[in-house]
């Protein structure tokens, strides 16, 4: 298993989120995903030679993420995750490896619509923070859901994840 660096930041002062559980659940979470069958070969991993992964959290609000989509996105709304897959979304051939290290890219999550989300399903804001860590690691992994089949195979695997790490 390859050493993995996880960088957070948060920017949100509406929930001083604890960043080394984040941290921990999202190094459990990837752990999970390369060791299922139906992720390793087909992720954007597969063939490449590393020994350490890494990746970036940032913790915010709606008002930035709806920034980062207008700017980066051409899209006009607030999101509650945005992923930057950098690794996963450039041509295979100008994919970069710098000493033994694979940049997967960077996940931004808005924390005011965890806690929207978390009220409108009946679930703990940490639960549903957890769910949106799995599924921006997902995107990072080279894996979207265009298709109701391919995202009924993401939630399908994040759900997975979530109960293997014990949340």
């Amino acid at each position: 298993m390859p050493k993995i660096n996880i960088f957070s930041e948060n920017i949100y002062d509406g929930w001083a989120v604890d960043e080394k559980e984040c941290i921990k659940i999202a190094k459990n979470i990837l752990k999970f995903y390369l060791e299922q069958p139906e992720i390793a070969p087909s992720c954007c991993l597969c063939g490449y030679n590393y020994k350490t992964i890494s990746f970036d959290f940032l913790y915010c609000d709606s008002i930035k993420t709806h920034e980062i989509n207008r700017e980066y996105r051409n899209k006009d709304y607030p999101a509650d995750i945005i992923t930057f897959a950098i690794f996963a979304d450039t041509e295979p051939e100008e994919r970069l490896i710098l000493d033994d290290e694979i940049n997967l890219g960077e996940v931004i999550i808005a924390l005011d619509k965890v806690i929207e989300e978390a009220g409108k399903k009946n679930v703990t804001k940490e639960y549903e923070l957890a769910f949106l860590i799995s599924h921006g690691i997902m995107h990072l992994l080279g894996f979207d859901h265009q298709t109701e089949e391919d995202y009924n195979f993401v939630i399908e695997l994040q759900n997975k994840a979530l109960k293997a790490v014990g949340i």
